[in-house]
């Protein structure tokens, strides 16, 4: 096991590196110029000159790679172009908001998916089944803007019960204290995400329920309940940890619009700021950001599937 971990850890950080390259080449083959979008159309040649000199960006573009991978490798993410802040304070302060988010809505996600699904593959084909499964479907092919702006339209505009915009505090703990402001933001992301892991879990725990060893447990004389709880639910759980792992990516993307129609001040409406600004400095640190995320949470993933099933840990030494 010891062994699968170092292999992976050194897969992930090549994994890491690709990105960055990736990413670094095609932010700077975007058309238009940085130093005219953050100046304004109104800035004259010998004021973008300077702001090129300053940043760097008037060097051959492998050289301002390795200027950024030193800065990386020093705990410098650089500043900001626009907000002229340095990118590691702007997400030292909104990956605490984002960790809110996307961990609330994840956890009660699995939550309400985990018990849907294996309600659903027990009373397959049943009128309980067909609606949650109509449902499910429903939601799965909703954008998550639409989706969005259609709760803002329903429970804040015609129904006055939740808030249409996300709390404008400045730390964690302030916007924690406006509850109301946080409940549709964390409902959207939340239902999108049940969408996809009910119908994982379903299709799983069908093909659990279809095991041998379920027969030879009745046949004992065991409890549906426990029959449900030691059997059925944990074997049904290993697809599910790959889901959650792989969905990562995803479900930043989905942050992203959530957090542009809600106005939520996080890493997403950050990212999407930058992007029409041009601001390489924070497009390139959310990226990287990202991809130790998705890395890490794959890493999680595949750890956790050896703890439930031991025979992945022994397949892996």
């Amino acid at each position: 096991m010891s062994w699968y971990l170092v292999r992976r850890v050194g897969q992930a950080i090549v994994v890491v590196i690709g990105v960055m390259v990736l990413t670094f080449i095609l932010i700077h083959m975007e058309p238009g110029s940085v130093a005219r979008s953050i100046l304004g159309i109104r800035a004259t040649a010998s004021r973008m000159a300077i702001f090129n000199a300053t940043y760097g960006l008037n060097q051959p573009l492998y050289k301002q790679f390795i200027d950024y991978v030193n800065q990386v490798v020093h705990g410098n993410l650089g500043t900001s172009y626009y907000l002229q802040q340095p990118v590691s304070s702007l997400f030292a302060q909104r990956l605490p908001r984002d960790l809110f988010l996307l961990g609330t809505s994840t956890v009660l996600a699995l939550l309400i998916s985990i018990p849907m699904g294996i309600y659903q593959a027990v009373r397959r084909g049943g009128i309980g089944d067909n609606t949650l499964s109509a449902v499910t479907f429903t939601l799965y092919c909703m954008p998550a803007f639409w989706f969005a702006v259609m709760l803002v339209a329903v429970f804040a505009i015609q129904l006055h019960i939740f808030a249409p915009l996300a709390p404008t505090g400045t730390s964690l703990g302030s916007m924690l204290t406006q509850p109301r402001a946080l409940v549709l933001p964390i409902l959207t992301l939340t239902l999108i995400q049940v969408a996809g892991f009910s119908r994982y879990m379903r299709s799983s725990a069908i093909d659990t329920l279809a095991q041998d060893y379920l027969r030879v447990a009745r046949a004992k004389g065991l409890p549906e309940r426990l029959v449900l709880a030691r059997h059925v639910l944990r074997n049904s759980l290993l697809p599910i940890v790959t889901i959650v792992g792989l969905s990562l990516p995803g479900l930043v993307t989905g942050a992203i619009v959530v957090e542009e129609v809600f106005n939520y001040q996080g890493m997403g409406l950050l990212f999407y700021s930058a992007a029409t600004r041009h601001d390489f400095p924070i497009l390139l640190g959310s990226t990287l950001i990202v991809g130790v995320a998705t890395v890490v949470g794959n890493l999680a993933a595949d750890i956790a599937y050896g703890i439930l099933d031991p025979r992945v840990r022994y397949v892996s030494d």
